[in-house]
């Protein structure tokens, strides 16, 4: 029966071990970092609690656009 210690030491000791692994991972986290978090501000910046004040208006927007009829 696989522990899950032994899993866990199979993917520590492959990490451990790497050696361009080490500089794809960090591009990867980097191209995930600016997709996420800085391309957001450019393309979703607009979001529905800045053109409503209150709770009461959001709901009868999305309301509103569930039920319309196409």
């Amino acid at each position: 029966m696989i522990t899950i210690k032994r899993i866990v030491n199979f993917y520590v000791d492959g990490f451990k071990s790497m050696t361009w692994g080490k500089q794809l991972w960090m591009l990867i986290f980097l191209k995930l970092f600016l997709i996420f978090f800085i391309m957001k501000f450019f393309f979703f910046s607009d979001t529905i609690e800045d053109k409503y004040q209150t709770e009461e208006e959001v709901g009868m927007h999305v309301l509103e656009n569930i039920t319309k009829s196409k």
